[in-house]
């Protein structure tokens, strides 16, 4: 059974920074390694849609919604089956649920279509 859990959220007042983690486990149905998986972050603030954060493939390239791009970078540990998301300068609209995703299909990760795996996500609460 796949299990993404994530971690490192939490109150930060605005400009601060936080790392979050997803760290992966278990067998997958394909019966691939996670390091094959296509991997992302996702984020849900209250009365709002879940929407895209950032994403990286297998190979490591990395993609990312406007709203954050030049503040957050992704990463990610193949051995340790970990994922990133380190978050600087961060504003108030910030402030969500942030969910941690993973397919063999980059475009799924990246249109949030029909993602095979989702974590229970981690509270991000920044304040003004």
């Amino acid at each position: 059974q796949v299990q993404l859990v994530e971690s490192g959220g939490g109150l930060v007042q605005a400009g601060g920074s936080l790392r979050l983690s997803c760290a992966a486990s278990g067998r997958t149905a394909s019966g691939r390694t996670f390091s094959t998986y296509d991997m992302g972050w996702y984020r849900q603030a209250p009365g709002k849609e879940r929407e895209f954060v950032a994403a990286i493939s297998s190979g490591g390239s990395t993609f990312y919604a406007d709203s954050v791009k030049g503040r957050f970078t992704i990463s990610r540990e193949y051995a340790k089956n970990t994922m990133y998301l380190q978050m600087n300068s961060l504003k108030p609209e910030d402030t969500a649920v942030y969910y941690c995703a993973a397919d063999q299909s980059l475009r799924r990760v990246l249109n949030r279509d029909g993602i095979n795996y989702w974590g229970k996500g981690t509270l991000v609460t920044v304040s003004s």
